[in-house]
């Protein structure tokens, strides 16, 4: 029976695979496959076993919610960090720019997402409990809320402060620098760092 597709169902799959990813839509993802095909030992057998070991060993950090082959992962463990001081992001890529700027040294809670009516993203649906956990704790000082400046994100940052204020700690937004609709992720490091050391009280 003759194939009706322009290439193997071996490559259509790999296609449809990364076309899932983010940034990549159908040409884009053709392009990448073609790539790695062409690159086959250089790249794609390598990528492939890296892919493997980590769906093996990453996993969610039961405390902050990042991504690490241990748990608590390396940022929990680390004794030099502010107990103090916790910062609320939306997702783990969030926690890997603030740490490229370089201007954070306490610790991290990834919340899984924002509140997002369309999407029926409810507060059940985020770590927002376990949050709660963390910032009852004696020694804590400060929750930082660095959520994006988009309308879920100013949304959920609202709720979380009538949350938290009650707890009588300190409670910050991110403020210079972070534009309307930015995404952490996109940001340059440097607008990181001034956005964190201009954070206002809500």
């Amino acid at each position: 029976m003759k194939r009706s597709a322009t290439a193997a169902p071996e490559i259509e799959a790999l296609i449809a695979l990364l076309a899932k990813t983010p940034g990549l839509g159908p040409r884009s993802a053709r392009r990448a496959a073609l790539h790695l095909l062409k690159k086959k030992d250089a790249l794609m057998l390598p990528l492939a076993a890296a892919l493997q070991e980590a769906a093996e060993k990453v996993r969610p950090c039961s405390q902050c919610g990042a991504l690490d082959t241990q748990d608590p992962c390396l940022l929990c463990g680390d004794p030099q960090r502010d107990d103090g001081l916790i910062c609320v992001v939306a997702e783990v890529g969030d926690v890997w720019a603030l740490e490229r700027a370089g201007a954070f040294k306490g610790r991290y809670h990834v919340l899984g997402g924002v509140l997002s009516a369309l999407d029926g993203v409810r507060p059940e649906d985020l770590r927002i409990a376990k949050l709660m956990e963390r910032a009852s704790r004696d020694g804590v000082r400060e929750v930082i809320l660095a959520l994006a400046a988009t309308v879920d994100g100013q949304t959920t940052a609202h709720y979380l402060a009538e949350r938290l204020t009650p707890l009588g700690i300190t409670i910050s937004r991110l403020s210079h620098g972070v534009p309307v609709g930015g995404e952490l992720d996109l940001l340059d490091d440097g607008t990181l760092f001034a956005a964190l050391q201009s954070r206002r009280s809500t």
